[in-house]
C-alpha cells in the first residue's frame, strides 16, 4: 500500500524497521525533521526507544558512539556545518571499526550558505577526518531508495563493523510523495562491542574489551592502519554498488556520470528523448567507488560527461579512479543548484 510521506519521514520509518533503538542529534536543516520524527516515535514507545537532543553536533556524534559500544543500534542525522563538527566522532568510529550510521542531508557551501540542497559533501563524508576514508557511503536517488538504503546502512554497518553513511539532500528529504515501503525480511543483529561473553569454570562471565583510538607511538598507529587497509581491501568488492541506465541496449558513445537525485534527472532525460547513443552510469556507493564496473561500461565510449550539483566532488572521484584512461571528460556542474531533465537534454544536444 502506498503512503504519502516525506523523505525525512521515510528515514525515521526505515530506522525503526531496521531495528534502531536510539537517536542522538542536534537540529539542523534539512534533517531536523528526522530528529523530531524520532522524538515522536520515542514519546509513543519510551520503554523501547532512546532519544536525546544534545547540546551540539560533536556531542551527538560521541553519544551515538557510546550507545553503539553497548550493542545498541543507534544513529544520527546532520548536514553541512554539523557534518564538519561530527567528523571527530566519525574519525573515531573509523579508527575503532564501529558501526555508526549517519544520514547526511547535504547543503550548499561555502560556510553555512544554502540550508536546503547541494551535492557538496561527497568528499567530506567519504574522507573527512584524520584517516584514509574507511567508510561506506550510499547515495540514493529517490525516496523509495532512501528507505531501502537507510535499512541497508544498518545491516552493512553491523555486518562489517564499519561506519556507514546515507548521503542525501533537502530536495529528497523534504519532498512528499506516494511511496510503497516493504519491510526487510532479514536484519543484522547488534551485539555489545565492549563486552565479550566467555565461559570459565562452567559459568558465563563477561570480559571487557579495551578499544583504542589513541596510540602511544607512531608504529602502533601504523599497525592499526595496516589492519584497516587489509579489511577494506577484503570487503570493498562485496559492498560496491552501481546502476547503468539507457533507453535501449544499442551501442553507446556517451556515458553520463551522476549520483543521487541528479541521476534521477538524467534517467528522465534519457527516457523523454529516447536517446540511444547515451547511457547513465550511477555509482550507488561513492565509497567504495565501483571502479571496475565503470571501466567495463567504458568500452566503446567516446566521451564522459560528469554532472553534479557541485563543482568538483564526483569529478574528483571519477578522475582518481580513471587515471590513465584516454577518454575526454566534460562537465556540467551547478554547485548548490538542482539540475533538471531539461538541462540534461540540452547538455546532450550540445555535446554531440
Amino acid at each position: 500500500m502506498k503512503e504519502l510521506l516525506t523523505g525525512n519521514e521515510v528515514v525515521v520509518r526505515a530506522a525503526l524497521d531496521a531495528g534502531a533503538r536510539a537517536f542522538f542529534g542536534y537540529p539542523i536543516t534539512p534533517t531536523t525533521e528526522i530528529m523530531s520524527g524520532w522524538d515522536s516515535a520515542y514519546e509513543t514507545n519510551p520503554e523501547k526507544l532512546i532519544f536525546l537532543q544534545t547540546e551540539d553536533e560533536m556531542s551527538a556524534g560521541f553519544a551515538t558512539i557510546g550507545a553503539i559500544l553497548t550493542g545498541t543500534k543507534a544513529f544520527t542525522a546532520t548536514a553541512g556545518p554539523g557534518n564538519i563538527l561530527m567528523q571527530d566522532a566519525f574519525s573515531m568510529a573509523e579508527a575503532m571499526q564501529l558501526p555508526i550510521v549517519a544520514i547526511i542531508g547535504q547543503r550548499g557551501g561555502p560556510s553555512t550558505a544554502s540550508v536546503i540542497y547541494s551535492q557538496q559533501e561527497v568528499i567530506l563524508t567519504s574522507f573527512g577526518g584524520n584517516g584514509e576514508g574507511y567508510r561506506i557511503v550510499y547515495s540514493p536517488s529517490s525516496i523509495k531508495e532512501l528507505y531501502d538504503y537507510t535499512i541497508k546502512s544498518f545491516n552493512t554497518a553491523w555486518h562489517y563493523m564499519i561506519p556507514t553513511f546515507v548521503l542525501t539532500d533537502g530536495y529528497t528529504l523534504k519532498t512528499r510523495t506516494n511511496v510503497e515501503l516493504k519491510k526487510p525480511t532479514k536484519l543484522e543483529i547488534s551485539k555489545p562491542i565492549v563486552l565479550k561473553s566467555l565461559k570459565r569454570n562452567n559459568r558465563q562471565e563477561s570480559n571487557y574489551v579495551n578499544l583504542r583510538n589513541t596510540y602511544s607511538v607512531e608504529e602502533e598507529c601504523f599497525d592499526n592502519n595496516k589492519a584497516l587497509i587489509e579489511k577494506w581491501n577484503k570487503i570493498k568488492k562485496e559492498i560496491e554498488e552501481h546502476e547503468v541506465f539507457s533507453y535501449d541496449k544499442s551501442v553507446k558513445d556517451t556515458l553520463i556520470m551522476a549520483h543521487g537525485i541528479v541521476a534521477s534527472s538524467v534517467k528522465q532525460a534519457l527516457s523523454d528523448t529516447k536517446k540511444k547513443s547515451v547511457k547513465l552510469f550511477r555509482p550507488i556507493t561513492l565509497n567504495p567507488f565501483p571502479v571496475d564496473a565503470l571501466k567495463k561500461e567504458l568500452k566503446g565510449i567516446k566521451q564522459i560527461i560528469v554532472t553534479e550539483s557541485a563543482e568538483n566532488q564526483l569529478l574528483k572521484l571519477v578522475k582518481e579512479n580513471l587515471y590513465g584512461l584516454n577518454i575526454p571528460i566534460k562537465t556540467y556542474n551547478k554547485p548548490a543548484l538542482g539540475i533538471t531533465p531539461e538541462e540534461i537534454i540540452d547538455v546532450i544536444k550540445n555535446n554531440k
